[in-house]
C-alpha cells in the first residue's frame, strides 16, 4: 500500500468582515475573503475550501493558484458555483509538480470526501 500525507497548507485565509477605520485603503472583498493577495499568483498547487464547521466543500489543483481562487467564485461552472456561501476558509498547498498536484487532489478528494467534488471520486457511501 502507498502511504501518502496530506500535504501542509502553505497559505490560509478564513472569511472576516472588513472594518474600515479612518483613511484606510479599502480592499474589495470577495465572497467575505480580502486576503486573497497572501495566495501566491505564480505558483501551482492544491487548494482546499472549508465551510464554518470544518468539513471540506472541495479539493482543486492549479498551476497559477490565486487565479483559480478567485475563478471559483466568478466562474458561473465552477462546482462551488451554488454553494460559495457556503465557502468559510481556504487552505492553499504549493506543489509545482503537476503529477503530484493530480495524486494529491485524487487522495484528498477520497478520503476527505470532499462534498462537491464529483470528478476523480473512487469512494462510495454507505446506505
Amino acid at each position: 500500500m502507498i502511504n501518502i500525507q496530506p500535504p501542509k497548507a502553505d497559505v490560509t485565509i478564513t472569511q472576516r468582515k472588513q472594518e474600515i477605520t479612518g483613511d484606510e485603503a479599502v480592499i474589495k472583498p470577495l465572497f467575505g475573503f480580502i486576503d486573497l493577495h497572501d495566495i501566491p499568483r505564480d505558483k501551482g498547487g492544491i487548494i482546499q475550501f472549508f465551510n464554518h464547521s470544518g468539513e471540506l466543500l472541495f479539493v482543486g489543483k492549479a498551476r497559477k493558484l490565486r487565479q483559480r481562487v478567485k475563478k471559483h467564485f466568478e466562474d458561473s461552472v465552477s462546482p462551488l458555483k451554488n454553494h460559495r456561501e457556503e465557502v468559510y476558509r481556504i487552505t492553499v498547498s504549493i506543489i509545482e509538480d503537476p503529477m503530484e498536484r493530480d495524486i494529491y487532489e485524487t487522495y484528498l478528494i477520497n478520503t476527505q470526501k470532499a462534498k462537491y467534488n464529483v470528478d476523480k471520486v473512487f469512494y462510495q457511501e454507505q446506505q
